[in-house]
């Protein structure tokens, strides 16, 4: 569980198996645990990494701002740290966002990018959605209740199928130690308003692959796919069954393309 201390936090990351290396950044209201099903099918081939994004899990902020740009560059900082010139980067929903920042901002060290579950627009609904449940947990019982007003918009359909499965996800999710306090949510949702990448579609000369949730409330395929096409060197993607949590509800399935996409275009 090894840490990195940097100017203004100290970055937590996880790190397992062997091969090449494979950057994995998360999503708002996320940390390294949201890769917990899906890193397993790749250590074998792959040096898997796992940070904290500043706000998440156990990096300790130590006052720091709350910045994606920042989070971008922590994550860079760390792949420096660990002796990684080159290597892979994929990012769930705002990690896919800072996936393409690194690979424009540092084009020789990022041999692909892979964005899941993700677009580069602003869509006021997702804002919405985000301070909607701020008010909800900051109400009395809302630990439970605002995690219940998110699960319909990251699961896909086959979650509901079982009743069960929403009262696990409450379970898991009660349980976890190094959860996201309300503050360091509501400091993560400014930020992500805040937030306006730099790379332009373009620009991004790495091979790129996109895959998006066939059942994606949050940021649905056809509004997300314009605003990738001008990648060059784009490879796309659909799985009609997941949700906006793709690599929870479909992790088979998302370390198969991203296993043939990184086969295909080695360091």
């Amino acid at each position: 569980m090894p840490d990195l201390p940097l100017d203004d936090v100290t970055l937590h990351y996880e790190i397992d198996g062997s091969g090449p290396p494979l950057l994995l950044l998360a999503g708002m209201l996320s940390d390294s645990a949201t890769w917990a099903a899906f890193a397993p099918l790749l250590t074998d081939h792959y040096t898997v990494i796992r940070p904290d994004n500043r706000t998440t899990g156990r990096t300790v902020m130590n006052g720091a701002p709350a910045d994606c740009a920042l989070m971008a560059r922590d994550a860079l900082a760390l792949m420096t740290h660990l002796g990684h010139h080159r290597f892979h980067v994929a990012g769930h929903s705002l990690g896919g966002l800072l996936s393409l920042e690194l690979a424009h901002a540092v084009p020789d060290r990022v041999a692909t990018a892979t964005v899941l579950a993700s677009g580069r627009v602003r869509s006021p609904r997702t804002a919405s959605l985000f301070d909607t449940l701020l008010k909800i947990r900051r109400a009395p019982e809302g630990e439970e209740m605002w995690l219940r007003a998110l699960y319909p918009w990251v699961f896909g359909n086959r979650f509901f199928e079982d009743p069960q499965n929403i009262e696990d996800a409450l379970d898991a999710a009660r349980a976890y130690p190094h959860a996201q306090t309300v503050d360091a949510m509501a400091k993560q949702v400014a930020a992500f308003r805040a937030f306006r990448p730099q790379d332009k579609p373009d620009q991004i000369t790495c091979p790129t692959l996109v895959l998006y949730a066939g059942q994606d409330l949050m940021i649905p395929p056809a509004m997300a796919q314009p605003s990738f096409a001008a990648i060059p060197a784009l490879t796309e993607a659909t799985i009609d069954h997941a949700g906006h949590s793709i690599v929870w509800d479909a992790p088979q399935e998302v370390a198969a393309h991203m296993t043939t996409f990184l086969r295909v275009n080695p360091i």
